[in-house]
């Protein structure tokens, strides 16, 4: 039987260490603040917004939500982003996605100045988890995996990893921060010969496709460190669930986040880090 991975005891980890770098910036006159910019009412962005600011009140964050309707001009949303760069009272922004399909992304990205960009984001944010030299801010849900495997005392170094899926959310971010814990890297993708046989030869495998239990128990062997970043509404179980078959992967693999609270339990923890840093680092 696999240890089960919970998020839940490295999000208090984190928030216990971050609620007290919040208060020490606040005895200096510095009020740590995120600004939430969403654009109409999908449930998926209300939720995550809901949980951030629940998290960021716990720790001593201010977080106040920018809400344009879903029909906003891709001009308004710009304009949106650049006033929030030039409010000194806001130190980050989370811009939540995907937007409507008539707006574009890129321009969004583009306007975000990458040192409020605690999400990660931006091509300045990315470049720097790309060159390792920890500029900006990885994507959190990527970091959060990292946060996972340190407080679970799982040594990366020489390890052999294969992480599922190369979005930029996830995938390739998540690819070089393991990198930098000196694993040796796979990415796999829907062009990737063979995927199953090089997960079973990896060590850690991170599940980051986006495609709801697609990975059952010809992907894994015994001994592996599995993390399940995908999170699916499944009417059949009428729950969530990953992209792993849990029941199919727990009895082989020696250890496995869950879904729900696993890894995505800890993302609000490390945006909440990130806008503490971003206050600490840029504005005080």
């Amino acid at each position: 039987m696999a240890q089960i991975l919970k998020g839940g005891p490295v999000a208090e980890a984190l928030d216990t260490e971050t609620a007290a770098r919040a208060a020490a910036l606040r005895e200096k006159g510095v009020i740590p603040a995120l600004a939430i910019l969403r654009v109409g009412e999908k449930p998926d962005d209300l939720a995550y917004e809901r949980g951030a600011v629940k998290r960021c009140g716990k720790i001593g964050v201010e977080a106040r939500s920018v809400v344009l309707p879903e029909d906003v001009t891709q001009q308004a949303l710009v304009d949106a982003v650049l006033n929030l760069d030039r409010d000194k009272g806001v130190h980050g922004i989370l811009v939540l996605s995907p937007l409507p399909k008539h707006l574009d992304m890129d321009a969004v990205r583009a306007s975000l100045i990458p040192a409020k960009d605690v999400d990660g984001i931006t091509g300045g944010s990315l470049a720097g988890v790309f060159s390792g030299i920890k500029e900006g801010f990885a994507p959190c849900t990527a970091q959060a995996c990292i946060e996972m495997l340190d407080f679970y005392g799982i040594d990366c170094k020489g390890r052999r990893a294969a992480v599922l899926g190369r979005s930029l959310l996830v995938g390739r971010p998540v690819a070089m921060l393991l990198m930098g814990k000196h694993a040796t890297v796979t990415i796999c993708h829907t062009r990737t010969v063979d995927t199953a046989k090089i997960c079973r030869e990896a060590d850690i495998v991170v599940a980051a496709a986006g495609k709801m239990e697609a990975f059952g128990a010809e992907y894994f062997s015994p001994g592996q460190i599995v993390l399940d970043v995908g999170i699916h509404w499944s009417e059949e179980k009428n729950g969530l669930c990953g992209d792993v078959r849990f029941g199919e992967a727990e009895p082989v693999v020696a250890a496995l986040s869950p879904v729900p609270g696993g890894v995505g339990s800890v993302t609000t923890s490390v945006l909440a880090r990130h806008v503490v840093d971003a206050a600490g680092t840029y504005f005080l």
